[in-house]
């Protein structure tokens, strides 16, 4: 059993430069992710993918009185991947209920059983954007009790300022910002 995983947080079109709601230069990761996911699973780590799976009404959006463009509405080409997945990586779907927002890919998800069903205990995090769904999705592994890193290559955020407040939090939330490769 992998007693690591890597979670790749968002990677989807919507979240790229030209998509709905994109992350600046969230593009110049993809390459850097898909290295982590190779050498990941090279290691027989999980992998697993979150993905915004918004549905047509979500609560999230500025129709609805939310602060987001519609964005990442599943079953559309916002929504897919940008990422190079394996066949076996698991995918959590958040926010997929329109009265309901999730940031974190533990929030309203089974995340936290399938990484102890499968015995991991640290989890490496990528993916956009570092203030929001990568943040969240952190802090929540430190809950669960996962030792936790953020590949600092390998996440980018919406503004600078933002993005090193958000780094500051999740260390003093005592995860450890490094770089693998």
């Amino acid at each position: 059993m992998p007693e690591e995983a890597l979670i790749v947080v968002d990677m989807q079109r919507d979240f790229m430069p030209g998509g709905a709601l994109p992350v600046p230069e969230g593009d110049a990761i993809i390459p850097r992710c898909n290295e982590y996911i190779e050498e990941f699973r090279k290691r027989g780590a999980l992998i697993v993918a979150t993905r915004d799976w918004h549905p047509p009404n979500h609560i999230s959006f500025k129709e609805r009185g939310g602060p987001w463009p519609k964005h990442c509405v599943r079953d559309t080409p916002g929504a897919e991947f940008v990422v190079e997945l394996p066949a076996d990586a698991v995918i959590i779907s958040k926010a997929t209920e329109p009265d309901k927002e999730a940031y974190s890919g533990f929030e309203g998800t089974n995340l936290a059983e399938i990484l102890r069903e499968m015995g991991v205990k640290r989890v490496y995090v990528c993916g956009v954007a570092t203030e929001y769904c990568v943040k969240a999705t952190v802090l929540d592994a430190v809950k669960h009790g996962f030792e936790t890193y953020v590949l600092r290559d390998a996440v980018r955020g919406i503004m600078p300022e933002g993005e090193v407040e958000a780094l500051k939090k999740m260390e003093l939330a005592g995860v450890k910002v490094l770089s693998l490769l």
